[in-house]
Protein backbone atom coordinates (compact mmCIF):
# COMPACT_ATOMS: atom_id res chain seq x y z
CA UNK A 1 0.00 0.00 0.00
CA UNK A 2 1.10 3.56 -1.15
CA UNK A 3 -0.41 6.52 0.91
CA UNK A 4 -0.27 9.94 -0.74
CA UNK A 5 -1.53 13.48 0.94
CA UNK A 6 -1.63 16.77 -0.69
CA UNK A 7 -2.10 19.76 2.11
CA UNK A 8 -3.36 22.36 -0.18
CA UNK A 9 -4.35 26.15 0.91
CA UNK A 10 -8.11 25.04 1.25
CA UNK A 11 -7.98 20.91 1.91
CA UNK A 12 -5.96 18.50 2.74
CA UNK A 13 -6.95 15.10 0.49
CA UNK A 14 -5.58 11.57 0.92
CA UNK A 15 -5.29 8.49 -1.00
CA UNK A 16 -4.63 5.10 -0.16
CA UNK A 17 -3.87 3.12 -3.11
CA UNK A 18 -3.33 -0.77 -2.98
CA UNK A 19 -2.47 -3.00 -5.66
CA UNK A 20 -3.12 -0.63 -8.59
CA UNK A 21 -5.89 0.65 -7.21
CA UNK A 22 -7.46 3.55 -4.83
CA UNK A 23 -8.71 1.78 -2.19
CA UNK A 24 -9.61 4.47 0.10
CA UNK A 25 -10.06 8.27 0.04
CA UNK A 26 -10.54 11.22 2.49
CA UNK A 27 -10.91 15.12 2.37
CA UNK A 28 -10.62 17.78 5.22
CA UNK A 29 -10.62 21.31 5.60
CA UNK A 30 -7.02 22.49 6.07
CA UNK A 31 -6.09 24.43 9.16
CA UNK A 32 -3.52 27.02 8.09
CA UNK A 33 -2.35 27.40 11.58
CA UNK A 34 -1.88 23.95 12.29
CA UNK A 35 -0.72 21.92 8.88
CA UNK A 36 0.62 19.39 10.73
CA UNK A 37 -2.88 18.66 12.92
CA UNK A 38 -4.72 18.54 9.66
CA UNK A 39 -1.91 16.14 8.05
CA UNK A 40 -2.12 14.16 11.09
CA UNK A 41 -5.86 13.72 11.20
CA UNK A 42 -6.53 12.75 7.50
CA UNK A 43 -3.84 10.01 7.92
CA UNK A 44 -5.15 8.59 11.33
CA UNK A 45 -9.05 8.56 8.91
CA UNK A 46 -7.38 6.97 6.13
CA UNK A 47 -5.26 4.41 7.86
CA UNK A 48 -7.69 3.34 10.87
CA UNK A 49 -7.86 -0.30 10.39
CA UNK A 50 -5.55 -1.03 7.77
CA UNK A 51 -2.58 -3.64 8.50
CA UNK A 52 0.17 -1.08 8.69
CA UNK A 53 2.43 -3.67 7.55
CA UNK A 54 1.35 -3.61 4.86
CA UNK A 55 2.26 0.21 4.18
CA UNK A 56 5.70 0.54 1.88
CA UNK A 57 5.91 4.11 1.54
CA UNK A 58 3.94 7.42 2.42
CA UNK A 59 4.35 10.66 -0.13
CA UNK A 60 3.63 14.39 0.94
CA UNK A 61 2.84 17.19 -1.23
CA UNK A 62 2.46 20.66 0.52
CA UNK A 63 1.68 24.09 0.53
CA UNK A 64 4.01 25.18 3.19
CA UNK A 65 7.17 26.32 1.91
CA UNK A 66 5.41 28.32 -1.04
CA UNK A 67 2.82 29.94 1.67
CA UNK A 68 5.49 31.03 4.06
CA UNK A 69 7.46 32.93 0.76
CA UNK A 70 4.18 34.51 -0.67
CA UNK A 71 2.82 35.49 2.86
CA UNK A 72 6.00 36.69 3.97
CA UNK A 73 6.15 34.71 6.78
CA UNK A 74 9.88 34.03 6.76
CA UNK A 75 13.00 34.70 8.84
CA UNK A 76 15.46 37.19 8.47
CA UNK A 77 18.63 35.81 7.03
CA UNK A 78 21.72 37.37 6.84
CA UNK A 79 23.76 36.58 3.48
CA UNK A 80 27.51 36.92 2.59
CA UNK A 81 28.17 36.82 -0.63
CA UNK A 82 31.65 36.50 -2.62
CA UNK A 83 31.27 38.12 -6.09
CA UNK A 84 34.40 38.47 -7.28
CA UNK A 85 34.72 41.05 -10.16
CA UNK A 86 32.87 41.63 -13.08
CA UNK A 87 29.34 41.65 -11.41
CA UNK A 88 28.27 44.72 -10.22
CA UNK A 89 26.83 44.31 -6.49
CA UNK A 90 23.59 46.07 -7.44
CA UNK A 91 22.70 44.15 -10.37
CA UNK A 92 22.39 41.09 -7.79
CA UNK A 93 18.71 40.89 -6.51
CA UNK A 94 19.74 40.47 -2.46
CA UNK A 95 18.24 40.60 0.88
CA UNK A 96 18.18 43.17 3.09
CA UNK A 97 21.46 42.32 5.16
CA UNK A 98 23.63 41.41 2.77
CA UNK A 99 27.52 41.50 2.78
CA UNK A 100 29.77 41.19 0.14
CA UNK A 101 33.30 39.88 1.02
CA UNK A 102 36.36 39.56 -1.03
CA UNK A 103 37.85 36.77 -2.32
CA UNK A 104 37.19 34.72 -5.85
CA UNK A 105 37.51 31.61 -6.93
CA UNK A 106 37.39 32.02 -10.85
CA UNK A 107 35.40 29.85 -13.56
CA UNK A 108 37.94 26.91 -13.81
CA UNK A 109 37.61 26.65 -9.46
CA UNK A 110 41.01 28.00 -9.22
CA UNK A 111 41.13 30.52 -5.81
CA UNK A 112 42.81 33.23 -7.42
CA UNK A 113 41.87 35.98 -4.21
CA UNK A 114 41.91 34.48 -0.59
CA UNK A 115 38.63 35.96 1.63
CA UNK A 116 39.20 37.73 4.79
CA UNK A 117 38.83 35.88 8.09
CA UNK A 118 38.55 38.82 10.39
CA UNK A 119 36.24 41.04 7.38
CA UNK A 120 34.12 37.68 8.08
CA UNK A 121 34.39 37.19 11.80
CA UNK A 122 33.35 40.95 12.06
CA UNK A 123 30.05 40.69 10.09
CA UNK A 124 29.11 37.11 12.05
CA UNK A 125 29.39 39.19 14.89
CA UNK A 126 27.25 42.28 13.32
CA UNK A 127 24.67 39.60 12.41
CA UNK A 128 24.45 37.68 15.85
CA UNK A 129 24.19 41.28 17.49
CA UNK A 130 21.10 42.24 15.57
CA UNK A 131 19.11 38.69 16.26
CA UNK A 132 19.86 37.35 13.04
CA UNK A 133 20.30 33.44 13.47
CA UNK A 134 20.22 32.13 9.90
CA UNK A 135 22.78 32.69 7.47
CA UNK A 136 23.41 32.17 3.35
CA UNK A 137 26.86 31.92 2.03
CA UNK A 138 27.33 32.18 -1.65
CA UNK A 139 30.27 31.99 -3.90
CA UNK A 140 30.35 33.03 -8.00
CA UNK A 141 31.59 30.12 -9.15
CA UNK A 142 31.34 27.89 -5.62
CA UNK A 143 30.13 24.95 -8.21
CA UNK A 144 33.16 24.53 -9.79
CA UNK A 145 35.02 24.75 -6.50
CA UNK A 146 33.57 25.30 -3.06
CA UNK A 147 36.21 26.12 -0.84
CA UNK A 148 35.42 29.44 0.39
CA UNK A 149 32.39 28.89 1.10
CA UNK A 150 33.38 26.08 3.49
CA UNK A 151 35.85 28.09 5.10
CA UNK A 152 32.85 31.28 5.77
CA UNK A 153 30.83 28.47 6.88
CA UNK A 154 33.47 27.35 9.57
CA UNK A 155 33.77 30.39 10.80
CA UNK A 156 30.22 31.70 11.28
CA UNK A 157 28.25 28.52 11.99
CA UNK A 158 29.07 28.21 15.58
CA UNK A 159 26.64 31.65 16.04
CA UNK A 160 24.11 30.57 13.74
CA UNK A 161 20.58 27.64 13.89
CA UNK A 162 21.42 27.14 10.40
CA UNK A 163 23.69 28.19 7.40
CA UNK A 164 23.07 27.44 3.69
CA UNK A 165 25.53 27.25 1.17
CA UNK A 166 25.16 27.83 -2.28
CA UNK A 167 27.01 25.52 -4.54
CA UNK A 168 24.18 22.71 -2.52
CA UNK A 169 21.76 24.58 -4.11
CA UNK A 170 22.25 23.26 -7.65
CA UNK A 171 24.84 22.51 -10.45
CA UNK A 172 23.74 25.28 -12.57
CA UNK A 173 26.02 28.71 -12.94
CA UNK A 174 23.65 31.61 -12.89
CA UNK A 175 24.87 33.50 -9.65
CA UNK A 176 21.95 35.87 -9.10
CA UNK A 177 19.67 33.53 -9.27
CA UNK A 178 22.05 31.21 -7.01
CA UNK A 179 21.71 33.94 -4.25
CA UNK A 180 18.01 34.17 -4.34
CA UNK A 181 17.65 30.35 -3.95
CA UNK A 182 20.19 30.02 -1.21
CA UNK A 183 18.26 32.97 0.43
CA UNK A 184 15.06 31.40 0.33
CA UNK A 185 16.12 28.25 1.45
CA UNK A 186 17.70 29.62 4.66
CA UNK A 187 14.48 31.75 5.21
CA UNK A 188 12.11 28.78 5.16
CA UNK A 189 14.45 26.20 7.12
CA UNK A 190 13.42 26.85 10.58
CA UNK A 191 9.51 26.74 9.71
CA UNK A 192 10.28 23.69 7.09
CA UNK A 193 11.94 21.69 9.66
CA UNK A 194 9.80 21.88 12.37
CA UNK A 195 6.78 20.83 10.11
CA UNK A 196 9.59 18.25 8.88
CA UNK A 197 10.19 16.92 12.95
CA UNK A 198 6.13 16.79 13.78
CA UNK A 199 5.20 14.98 10.73
CA UNK A 200 7.82 12.34 11.17
CA UNK A 201 7.50 12.15 15.11
CA UNK A 202 3.30 11.71 14.02
CA UNK A 203 3.88 8.54 12.19
CA UNK A 204 6.26 6.80 14.65
CA UNK A 205 4.22 7.79 16.89
CA UNK A 206 1.40 5.55 14.75
CA UNK A 207 4.01 2.64 14.73
CA UNK A 208 4.71 3.29 10.70
CA UNK A 209 7.99 2.86 10.12
CA UNK A 210 7.85 3.00 5.77
CA UNK A 211 9.67 5.93 4.31
CA UNK A 212 8.09 9.58 3.64
CA UNK A 213 8.65 11.73 0.89
CA UNK A 214 7.96 14.78 -0.07
CA UNK A 215 7.30 16.11 -3.67
CA UNK A 216 9.72 18.41 -5.35
CA UNK A 217 8.57 21.29 -7.51
CA UNK A 218 10.34 19.32 -10.53
CA UNK A 219 7.35 16.45 -9.63
CA UNK A 220 9.62 13.79 -8.21
CA UNK A 221 10.01 13.08 -4.68
CA UNK A 222 12.93 12.76 -1.82
CA UNK A 223 13.09 11.31 1.50
CA UNK A 224 11.48 13.68 3.54
CA UNK A 225 14.30 13.66 6.38
CA UNK A 226 16.95 14.69 3.65
CA UNK A 227 14.63 17.01 2.66
CA UNK A 228 15.36 19.82 5.92
CA UNK A 229 18.54 20.86 3.85
CA UNK A 230 16.89 21.88 0.74
CA UNK A 231 13.36 22.95 1.90
CA UNK A 232 13.23 25.76 -0.79
CA UNK A 233 12.82 22.58 -3.28
CA UNK A 234 9.70 22.05 -2.18
CA UNK A 235 8.49 25.60 -3.19
CA UNK A 236 5.12 24.45 -5.71
CA UNK A 237 4.81 20.84 -4.63
CA UNK A 238 1.20 21.47 -4.66
CA UNK A 239 0.90 22.44 -8.36
CA UNK A 240 3.69 19.68 -8.90
CA UNK A 241 1.23 17.08 -7.54
CA UNK A 242 -1.63 18.13 -9.63
CA UNK A 243 0.35 17.76 -13.00
CA UNK A 244 1.44 13.91 -11.46
CA UNK A 245 -2.12 13.11 -10.50
CA UNK A 246 -3.71 13.67 -13.97
CA UNK A 247 -0.58 12.03 -15.74
CA UNK A 248 -1.30 8.75 -13.42
CA UNK A 249 -4.79 8.81 -14.19
CA UNK A 250 -4.97 9.75 -17.78
CA UNK A 251 -3.73 7.87 -21.07
CA UNK A 252 -1.10 9.71 -22.28
CA UNK A 253 -2.59 10.66 -26.11
CA UNK A 254 0.60 12.14 -27.13
CA UNK A 255 -1.24 15.34 -27.61
CA UNK A 256 -0.85 19.14 -26.39
CA UNK A 257 -2.76 19.52 -23.65
CA UNK A 258 -4.69 21.96 -21.12
CA UNK A 259 -4.29 20.89 -17.47
CA UNK A 260 -6.56 22.79 -14.93
CA UNK A 261 -6.53 21.85 -11.15
CA UNK A 262 -9.27 24.48 -9.84
CA UNK A 263 -9.56 24.30 -6.27
CA UNK A 264 -10.72 26.55 -3.54
CA UNK A 265 -8.68 29.31 -3.17
CA UNK A 266 -7.02 29.52 -6.63
CA UNK A 267 -6.72 27.41 -10.27
CA UNK A 268 -3.12 26.25 -11.31
CA UNK A 269 -2.65 26.24 -14.97
CA UNK A 270 -0.18 23.77 -16.42
CA UNK A 271 0.53 22.79 -20.10
CA UNK A 272 1.49 19.38 -21.67
CA UNK A 273 3.74 19.21 -24.82
CA UNK A 274 3.34 16.01 -26.68
CA UNK A 275 1.65 14.63 -23.80
CA UNK A 276 4.32 15.48 -21.52
CA UNK A 277 4.73 18.06 -18.80
CA UNK A 278 6.39 21.53 -19.66
CA UNK A 279 9.08 22.41 -17.62
CA UNK A 280 10.68 25.25 -16.03
CA UNK A 281 14.62 24.67 -16.69
CA UNK A 282 16.53 27.27 -15.29
CA UNK A 283 14.59 27.88 -12.01
CA UNK A 284 11.11 28.45 -11.14
CA UNK A 285 10.20 32.34 -9.84
CA UNK A 286 8.66 32.89 -6.59
CA UNK A 287 7.55 36.65 -5.62
CA UNK A 288 10.30 37.85 -7.81
CA UNK A 289 12.94 35.88 -6.91
CA UNK A 290 14.25 34.20 -9.73
CA UNK A 291 15.64 30.68 -8.46
CA UNK A 292 17.93 27.74 -10.01
CA UNK A 293 15.34 25.27 -8.44
CA UNK A 294 13.73 22.99 -11.51
CA UNK A 295 10.01 22.91 -11.08
CA UNK A 296 7.13 22.20 -14.18
CA UNK A 297 5.79 25.04 -14.98
CA UNK A 298 2.31 26.43 -14.03
CA UNK A 299 0.33 29.26 -13.63
CA UNK A 300 -1.60 30.26 -10.47
CA UNK A 301 -4.94 31.91 -10.81
CA UNK A 302 -6.41 33.63 -7.79
CA UNK A 303 -9.90 32.25 -8.55
CA UNK A 304 -11.10 28.61 -7.52
CA UNK A 305 -14.55 27.93 -5.81
CA UNK A 306 -14.52 29.88 -2.89
CA UNK A 307 -13.43 32.88 -4.39
CA UNK A 308 -15.15 36.19 -2.40
CA UNK A 309 -17.90 37.44 -4.51
CA UNK A 310 -19.49 40.69 -4.83
CA UNK A 311 -20.74 43.38 -7.10
CA UNK A 312 -19.07 47.03 -6.64
CA UNK A 313 -19.47 50.00 -9.27
CA UNK A 314 -20.96 48.68 -11.45
CA UNK A 315 -19.12 45.23 -11.91
CA UNK A 316 -19.55 41.99 -11.10
CA UNK A 317 -16.06 41.32 -9.15
CA UNK A 318 -14.46 37.28 -8.62
CA UNK A 319 -11.83 36.38 -6.47
CA UNK A 320 -8.89 36.78 -5.46
CA UNK A 321 -9.84 36.21 -2.12
CA UNK A 322 -11.15 33.55 -0.27
CA UNK A 323 -12.79 34.49 2.93
CA UNK A 324 -13.65 30.74 3.64
CA UNK A 325 -15.89 28.25 2.53
CA UNK A 326 -19.25 28.80 0.44
CA UNK A 327 -22.00 29.89 1.84
CA UNK A 328 -23.48 26.94 1.76
CA UNK A 329 -21.04 25.45 4.07
CA UNK A 330 -21.73 28.24 6.86
CA UNK A 331 -18.72 30.74 4.61
CA UNK A 332 -19.27 34.35 5.02
CA UNK A 333 -19.51 35.34 1.35
CA UNK A 334 -20.84 34.09 -1.62
CA UNK A 335 -18.66 32.29 -3.99
CA UNK A 336 -18.92 30.76 -7.62
CA UNK A 337 -19.87 27.13 -5.28
CA UNK A 338 -22.87 28.75 -4.15
CA UNK A 339 -23.83 29.85 -8.16
CA UNK A 340 -22.78 26.37 -8.93
CA UNK A 341 -25.03 24.89 -6.04
CA UNK A 342 -28.16 27.01 -7.37
CA UNK A 343 -27.49 26.23 -11.10
CA UNK A 344 -28.20 22.46 -10.19
CA UNK A 345 -24.46 21.48 -11.45
CA UNK A 346 -23.66 20.23 -8.08
CA UNK A 347 -25.45 18.63 -5.25
CA UNK A 348 -23.35 19.69 -2.09
CA UNK A 349 -23.58 21.92 0.77
CA UNK A 350 -27.00 23.68 1.61
CA UNK A 351 -28.85 24.92 -1.12
CA UNK A 352 -31.06 27.45 1.00
CA UNK A 353 -27.66 29.06 2.34
CA UNK A 354 -26.34 29.37 -0.88
CA UNK A 355 -29.33 30.98 -2.41
CA UNK A 356 -29.64 33.52 0.67
CA UNK A 357 -25.75 34.67 0.02
CA UNK A 358 -26.90 34.91 -3.68
CA UNK A 359 -29.24 37.44 -3.16
CA UNK A 360 -27.80 39.84 -1.70
CA UNK A 361 -25.21 39.77 -5.78
CA UNK A 362 -28.64 39.97 -7.06
CA UNK A 363 -30.22 43.03 -5.42
CA UNK A 364 -26.46 44.92 -5.91
CA UNK A 365 -27.19 43.60 -9.86
CA UNK A 366 -30.67 44.52 -10.26
CA UNK A 367 -31.69 40.95 -11.29
CA UNK A 368 -33.12 37.61 -10.14
CA UNK A 369 -30.68 35.14 -8.66
CA UNK A 370 -31.09 32.86 -11.09
CA UNK A 371 -29.46 35.69 -13.16
CA UNK A 372 -27.20 36.73 -10.66
CA UNK A 373 -26.00 32.87 -10.37
CA UNK A 374 -25.57 32.46 -14.29
CA UNK A 375 -23.32 35.49 -14.39
CA UNK A 376 -21.41 34.53 -11.81
CA UNK A 377 -20.89 30.58 -12.91
CA UNK A 378 -19.94 32.45 -16.68
CA UNK A 379 -18.28 34.80 -15.56
CA UNK A 380 -16.23 32.35 -13.29
CA UNK A 381 -15.40 30.39 -16.50
CA UNK A 382 -14.57 33.20 -18.96
CA UNK A 383 -11.71 34.46 -16.20
CA UNK A 384 -10.28 30.74 -16.84
CA UNK A 385 -9.98 30.47 -20.25
CA UNK A 386 -8.60 33.95 -20.63
CA UNK A 387 -5.91 32.92 -18.81
CA UNK A 388 -5.51 29.93 -20.51
CA UNK A 389 -5.11 31.62 -23.44
CA UNK A 390 -2.90 33.85 -22.33
CA UNK A 391 -0.53 31.64 -20.56
CA UNK A 392 -0.57 29.57 -24.39
CA UNK A 393 0.32 32.88 -25.82
CA UNK A 394 3.19 33.36 -23.67
CA UNK A 395 4.44 29.94 -23.94
CA UNK A 396 4.41 30.23 -27.55
CA UNK A 397 6.67 33.04 -27.61
CA UNK A 398 9.48 31.25 -25.74
CA UNK A 399 11.48 27.90 -26.15
CA UNK A 400 9.22 24.82 -25.59
CA UNK A 401 10.83 22.75 -22.63
CA UNK A 402 9.28 19.83 -21.42
CA UNK A 403 10.81 17.39 -18.71
CA UNK A 404 13.07 15.31 -21.13
CA UNK A 405 13.75 17.90 -23.67
CA UNK A 406 13.86 21.17 -25.53
CA UNK A 407 11.70 21.22 -27.99
CA UNK A 408 12.93 23.12 -31.25
CA UNK A 409 10.54 25.29 -33.04
CA UNK A 410 7.19 23.80 -31.15
CA UNK A 411 4.20 26.05 -31.17
CA UNK A 412 1.16 24.03 -28.42
CA UNK A 413 -1.86 23.54 -29.64
CA UNK A 414 -3.90 22.12 -27.32
CA UNK A 415 -6.26 18.96 -28.75
CA UNK A 416 -7.66 18.07 -24.93
CA UNK A 417 -8.25 20.03 -21.80
CA UNK A 418 -7.77 17.72 -18.15
CA UNK A 419 -9.52 19.06 -15.10
CA UNK A 420 -9.32 17.94 -11.75
CA UNK A 421 -10.59 19.41 -8.64
CA UNK A 422 -13.56 19.92 -6.66
CA UNK A 423 -15.12 22.36 -9.13
CA UNK A 424 -13.90 20.11 -12.02
CA UNK A 425 -17.44 18.30 -13.05
CA UNK A 426 -19.63 21.33 -12.83
CA UNK A 427 -17.14 23.84 -14.95
CA UNK A 428 -15.90 21.17 -17.38
CA UNK A 429 -18.68 21.03 -20.18
CA UNK A 430 -18.53 25.43 -20.34
CA UNK A 431 -14.30 25.37 -20.16
CA UNK A 432 -14.13 23.01 -22.77
CA UNK A 433 -16.59 24.93 -24.84
CA UNK A 434 -14.49 28.22 -24.02
CA UNK A 435 -11.15 26.57 -24.85
CA UNK A 436 -11.99 24.52 -27.94
CA UNK A 437 -11.42 21.15 -26.52
CA UNK A 438 -12.57 18.10 -25.32
CA UNK A 439 -12.69 17.37 -22.06
CA UNK A 440 -11.38 14.91 -20.01
CA UNK A 441 -11.78 14.02 -16.23
CA UNK A 442 -9.94 11.82 -14.81
CA UNK A 443 -11.00 9.12 -12.22
CA UNK A 444 -11.04 10.91 -8.67
CA UNK A 445 -10.32 14.64 -9.91
CA UNK A 446 -11.09 15.65 -6.48
CA UNK A 447 -7.53 14.11 -4.66
CA UNK A 448 -5.89 13.61 -7.75
CA UNK A 449 -3.05 15.50 -6.54
CA UNK A 450 -2.86 13.08 -3.36
CA UNK A 451 -2.51 10.36 -5.80
CA UNK A 452 -0.02 12.24 -8.07
CA UNK A 453 2.32 13.20 -4.64
CA UNK A 454 2.10 9.09 -3.95
CA UNK A 455 3.27 7.74 -7.43
CA UNK A 456 5.99 10.19 -8.27
CA UNK A 457 9.55 8.51 -8.43
CA UNK A 458 12.72 10.18 -6.67
CA UNK A 459 14.05 12.43 -8.70
CA UNK A 460 17.68 14.08 -8.55
CA UNK A 461 20.28 15.67 -11.01
CA UNK A 462 23.78 15.92 -11.10
CA UNK A 463 26.49 18.48 -12.79
CA UNK A 464 30.26 17.32 -13.87
CA UNK A 465 32.72 19.68 -14.82
CA UNK A 466 35.57 18.11 -16.17
CA UNK A 467 39.03 20.13 -17.07
CA UNK A 468 41.76 17.50 -18.22
CA UNK A 469 44.42 20.45 -18.29
CA UNK A 470 44.08 20.56 -14.30
CA UNK A 471 43.25 17.31 -14.08
CA UNK A 472 40.15 17.41 -11.90
CA UNK A 473 36.30 16.81 -11.84
CA UNK A 474 34.14 19.11 -10.18
CA UNK A 475 30.26 17.48 -9.11
CA UNK A 476 28.68 20.81 -8.87
CA UNK A 477 25.62 19.45 -5.87
CA UNK A 478 28.09 17.34 -4.08
CA UNK A 479 30.95 20.26 -3.78
CA UNK A 480 33.42 17.74 -4.12
CA UNK A 481 36.60 17.25 -6.91
CA UNK A 482 38.47 14.50 -7.91
CA UNK A 483 41.29 13.59 -9.76
CA UNK A 484 40.70 12.35 -13.24
CA UNK A 485 42.84 9.53 -14.93
CA UNK A 486 44.95 9.92 -18.13
CA UNK A 487 43.15 10.59 -21.09
CA UNK A 488 39.36 11.09 -19.85
CA UNK A 489 36.92 11.89 -22.35
CA UNK A 490 33.14 13.15 -22.52
CA UNK A 491 32.01 9.34 -22.64
CA UNK A 492 34.00 8.73 -19.15
CA UNK A 493 33.01 11.87 -17.75
CA UNK A 494 28.78 10.71 -18.79
CA UNK A 495 29.57 7.33 -17.28
CA UNK A 496 31.31 8.77 -14.15
CA UNK A 497 28.12 10.65 -14.18
CA UNK A 498 25.68 7.94 -14.05
CA UNK A 499 27.07 5.88 -11.37
CA UNK A 500 27.76 9.42 -9.33
CA UNK A 501 23.86 10.05 -9.98
CA UNK A 502 22.74 6.29 -8.94
CA UNK A 503 24.58 6.76 -4.87
CA UNK A 504 23.36 10.58 -5.11
CA UNK A 505 19.66 9.30 -5.80
CA UNK A 506 19.49 5.90 -3.51
CA UNK A 507 20.83 8.62 -0.56
CA UNK A 508 17.69 10.17 -1.32
CA UNK A 509 15.27 7.22 -1.30
CA UNK A 510 15.22 6.56 -4.75
CA UNK A 511 14.88 2.39 -5.41
CA UNK A 512 16.83 0.58 -7.94
CA UNK A 513 13.99 0.29 -10.21
CA UNK A 514 13.03 4.02 -10.85
CA UNK A 515 16.59 5.04 -11.64
CA UNK A 516 15.69 6.24 -15.27
CA UNK A 517 19.17 8.28 -16.07
CA UNK A 518 19.48 10.72 -19.19
CA UNK A 519 22.17 12.89 -20.29
CA UNK A 520 20.11 16.13 -20.57
CA UNK A 521 23.84 18.64 -21.19
CA UNK A 522 26.93 17.50 -22.55
CA UNK A 523 29.44 19.44 -23.94
CA UNK A 524 33.26 19.89 -24.57
CA UNK A 525 35.12 22.94 -25.16
CA UNK A 526 39.18 23.13 -26.36
CA UNK A 527 41.15 24.48 -24.17
CA UNK A 528 44.40 26.22 -26.24
CA UNK A 529 47.91 27.36 -25.10
CA UNK A 530 50.25 29.46 -27.14
CA UNK A 531 48.34 27.86 -29.88
CA UNK A 532 48.77 23.90 -29.01
CA UNK A 533 45.31 22.59 -27.67
CA UNK A 534 46.47 22.13 -23.55
CA UNK A 535 42.93 20.52 -22.61
CA UNK A 536 39.54 20.10 -22.98
CA UNK A 537 36.80 21.55 -20.50
CA UNK A 538 33.95 19.04 -20.23
CA UNK A 539 30.12 19.65 -19.04
CA UNK A 540 28.08 16.91 -18.48
CA UNK A 541 24.29 17.51 -16.54
CA UNK A 542 22.24 14.11 -15.86
CA UNK A 543 19.36 13.50 -14.39
CA UNK A 544 16.72 11.14 -12.74
CA UNK A 545 13.72 11.20 -15.35
CA UNK A 546 10.81 12.36 -13.51
CA UNK A 547 7.89 10.02 -13.54
CA UNK A 548 5.49 7.60 -11.87
CA UNK A 549 7.50 5.23 -10.06
CA UNK A 550 8.26 1.42 -11.61
CA UNK A 551 4.78 -0.49 -11.57
CA UNK A 552 2.84 2.42 -12.56
CA UNK A 553 1.61 3.60 -16.23
CA UNK A 554 -0.19 6.84 -17.48
CA UNK A 555 -3.82 6.07 -17.34
CA UNK A 556 -3.60 2.47 -15.77
CA UNK A 557 -4.79 3.55 -11.84
CA UNK A 558 -8.33 3.61 -11.47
Amino acid sequence: MILGIDVGGTHTDAALIDSGRIRKTAKVATNPGHVVESLSGIASEVLKGEPLENLQRIVLSTTLSTNAIVQNKVDPVGLMVISGPGLPPSYISTAENTHFLSGYVNHRGIETAPIDPVAVTRISDDFRKRGLNHAGIIGKFSTRNPIQELQIEKIVSSGMKHVSLGHRMSGHLNFPRRVATTYLNEAIWELYSSFVKQVVDFFRTMGVSVPIYILKADGGTFNIEQSVEFPVYTILSGPAASIMGILSMTENSGEDAIALDIGGTTTDIALFADGVPLLEPFGVTMEGHKTLIRGLRSKPLGIGGDSRVRYEGGQLLIGPQREGPAAAFGGPCPTPTDAMIHLGLTDIGDPSKAEKALQGVADAMGCTVQKAAEAIFEGSCQIIARHVRAVIEEINNKPVYTIHELLEGKRISPKILYIIGGPAKPMSTRLGQLLECPVHIPPHPEIANAVGAALARTTAELTILADTERGTMTIGEEGISKKLPPRFSKGDAIEAGRELLKERALRMGAREEDLEIEVIEDQEFNMVRDFYLAGKNIRVKLQVKPGLIAGFSTGELS
